[in-house]
């Protein structure tokens, strides 16, 4: 009761001084540093740039800033030779006990002032794709809860030694670990959450529950740690262990602290959100099984029923087959290593058996089969599904939400590796049960339906397919049907980033971009039937291609991506861009030449663009913007210090190396190479001439082994040397 009353007054004490409001004041204005100076992401999503980089920022500094705080004002009373006089009349422990509060209450405080300032900074700068739940979410969770994380372990740190100096190096260095040493494990950097990157278009609930568990985990830690030292505070003159086995009499006191150990202790090995497979990215077990003998797989059916709100997945398969053996055998299922699995065969239960390895993001289930003819299994999977551990840096991939979700292979259905398809491969069909707002759309030629309209406000889709995987996504998609290039394309967007895509006519990019293309170049090979899905993918580091389906990655559509003067010159031309590498990219893998080299899909896609808006705008303006700018860029690269002497490069700090010679590697992308494809023009006699020769590398065998478009392939099928296309 004495603590409550003295909480008040310590707060006001604390309010009242200068330092307090220059910590505040430093930590309000510390998300300027991620606009400017510290970025954490790797994406260029607005979200990540003008959210995520700003808050992580702000709570890498308030967190400095109050950790230096608070050893300041637990030093005070020392400081000034009055703590005698202050532990006769106030019990140390609650004395320490009130500092704390008030110190949190102060933190707490000037978080709130934080978010009230940045709010319409963040709005402003991020714009149509601004949201109040991102925002309060990702200033609570990166910013605000590092603010008490600090304050526990700078106090934890004087109420061991009882000295200033001391304190400073033990909070220096632990924020320095946080810093450098565990930056690349999720787990442990307490003061800089691994966020690589936010979702403009979708949702990103799965990033925010992983850094809430990690600071959770750590508050828990941190907190035990600090019932601890306020064991050892000191009282009656004795020193810290004296003063720990006189405060440890009540028993309370010491279980509270190990208990909040052993909690923190518990999650961290319990985490939810990454497996435990094979580090080595070479291993192949799952898919080295021996087949079952005389075993035929003859089809399945899958339901789902995705709970948006929790994350997690329930789901439900039949797999039937045919067994001409006259014998048992055993089945093994890959399987999502969150899942838990049951089976039963005609209604009998049957032991599924999780054999405890784990590799490419699948656990490996065993079930023994009893003999029979035609056999019926019935598999009951779900949980929340886990992430691959290599991704664990790049959080938020396996996304289930009411906006958005990723279903792929092991997570969609239990995975079948040892049993050998029927004549028609795996007949297969999906029934999923989802939001009414959301859409299923299957990867691949297939084409979802609506089934069923629930009366709870959802929707069941059904699709059939005849792969032993698949991959399904489903979200708040807009679609719009193009015909271009001889085929249907249906291009799927976010609804959140409707206003983007008019702006930068989207619409009117994607058959400009396919219509030319598949006249030059060749229709693309993973269009089927006639039809081809472009879909808007959660931001995932890239995209990829399969049989009637594409996938384009959101951060290569943000509105910030669309005014990248370096891929065209406004915004529907650098959506140009990004479509040209259905071609250049992916329809066409190219090999890394290296930074120092040209080479890459960007100098074909850029050159391809410029020839699209050639034809599109007429040759004075894709000269003015393309060819001028380029000569401009390059004019500029030849006179570049470190490109004459790139001898001094390498004396320079990591980080100033590596800014520099990503700003060369740009500019040999995206506008040196174009140069040089423009004099191999020359060179070979024409536009139509390249052209021939483009479409010839497009529609060329591949070779599997290195199905990639290299420079000297290039240079080849032009009939021509590196040093003919020499522009200095």
């Amino acid at each position: 009761m004495k603590g409550l009353r003295l909480f008040p007054l310590e707060l006001g004490r604390l309010l009242q001084s200068r330092l307090t409001w220059l910590a505040a004041l430093l930590t309000v204005l510390s998300p300027l540093t991620g606009l400017f100076l510290y970025r954490t992401t790797s994406a260029g999503t607005m979200l990540s740039m003008y959210l995520a980089d700003p808050a992580v920022a702000g709570g890498i500094a308030g967190g400095i800033l109050f950790g230096l705080l608070t050893v300041f004002e637990l030093d005070r009373s020392a400081r000034s030779r009055v703590d005698v006089l202050l532990d006769a009349a106030v019990s140390p422990l609650c004395m320490a006990l009130v500092r704390l509060l008030a110190l949190t209450a102060a933190a707490a405080l000037t978080a709130g002032i934080t978010m009230l300032v940045w709010l319409p900074i963040s709005r402003g700068l991020i714009g149509s794709v601004f949201s109040g739940v991102d925002y309060v979410l990702a200033y609570l969770l990166f910013m605000g809860l590092a603010l008490p994380l600090a304050i526990l372990a700078a106090a934890s740190a004087y109420q061991f030694t009882r000295r200033a100096d001391l304190s400073l190096v033990l909070f220096a260095a632990f924020a320095g670990l946080s810093l450098t040493v565990w930056a690349d494990d999720w787990q442990l950097c307490w003061l800089n959450p691994c966020v690589w990157a936010l979702s403009d278009d979708f949702t990103n609930f799965r990033l925010f529950r992983s850094v809430a568990y990690m600071r959770l985990t750590w508050l828990a830690a941190l907190s035990g740690l600090w019932a601890l030292s306020r064991l050892c505070v000191r009282q009656y003159g004795k020193g810290p262990l004296g003063s720990l086995v006189r405060n440890a009499r009540r028993a309370y006191r010491p279980a509270i602290a190990l208990l909040l150990l052993a909690c923190s202790g518990t999650a961290y090995a319990a985490q939810p959100f990454y497996d435990d497979s094979d580090p080595d990215l070479s291993a192949a077990q799952l898919y080295e099984l021996d087949y079952a003998q005389g075993v035929t797989f003859l089809n399945r059916t899958i339901r789902l029923m995705p709970d948006t709100e929790a994350g997690t997945v329930a789901g439900r398969a039949v797999y039937r087959f045919q067994n001409t053996s006259g014998r048992g055998w055993t089945a093994y299922f890959g399987l999502d290593p969150g899942y838990e699995l049951n089976a039963s065969i005609n209604g009998t239960e049957l032991p599924a058996v999780r054999t405890g390895y784990e590799e490419s993001n699948m656990a490996l289930w065993e079930l023994s089969i009893p003999e029979g003819g035609q056999v019926e299994l019935e598999l009951e999977y779900g949980g929340f599904p886990k992430d691959w551990n290599i991704s664990s840096t790049s959080q938020g991939a396996p996304e289930v939400s009411g906006v958005y979700l990723c279903l792929e292979n092991q997570r969609l259905a239990p995975y079948l590796l040892n049993v050998l398809p029927g004549e028609t491969g795996y007949p297969t069909t999906v029934e999923i049960t989802l939001p009414a707002s959301m859409t299923a759309i299957p990867f691949g030629p297939s084409d979802a339906s609506v089934i069923a309209e629930n009366g709870d406000g959802t929707r069941t889709w059904r699709y059939e397919s005849s792969s032993r995987g698949g991959i399904l996504y489903a979200g708040d998609y807009i679609r719009e049907d193009i015909e271009a290039g001889g085929i249907t394309i249906a291009f799927y967007y976010g609804r959140k980033h409707q206003a983007v895509m008019e702006a930068a006519g989207a619409a009117e990019a994607v058959k400009a971009v396919v219509d030319y293309c598949t006249e030059h170049y060749g229709p693309l090979s993973f269009g089927a039937g006639g039809t081809l899905k472009l879909i808007q993918s959660r931001v995932s580091g890239g995209g990829y291609a399969a049989d009637g389906a594409s996938l384009m990655d959101e951060q290569d559509l943000t509105a910030a991506d669309l005014e990248d003067r370096g891929k065209g010159a406004s915004a529907g031309e650098v959506m140009i861009h990004e479509l040209v590498h259905q071609w250049w990219g992916l329809g066409n893998m190219f090999d890394s030449a290296g930074d120092a080299s040209p080479w890459s899909a960007e100098g074909l896609t850029v050159y391809t663009t410029y020839r699209i808006v050639k034809a599109l705008y007429g040759e004075a303006y894709a000269r003015e913007n393309y060819i001028a700018h380029w000569q401009q860029v390059v004019d500029d690269y030849y006179l570049d210090f470190y490109v004459r002497h790139p001898e001094h490069l390498e004396r320079l700090p990591e980080e100033a190396r590596l800014e520099i010679s990503n700003s060369l590697t740009y500019v040999r992308q995206y506008c040196e190479m174009p140069l040089k494809i423009l004099k191999a023009e020359a060179l070979v006699g024409g536009e139509d001439a390249l052209d021939q020769i483009l479409h010839d590398l497009f529609v060329r065998e591949l070779d599997p082994a290195y199905p990639y478009l290299t420079y000297q392939d290039f240079l080849g099928a032009c009939g021509l040397k590196e040093e003919d296309l020499d522009l200095a």
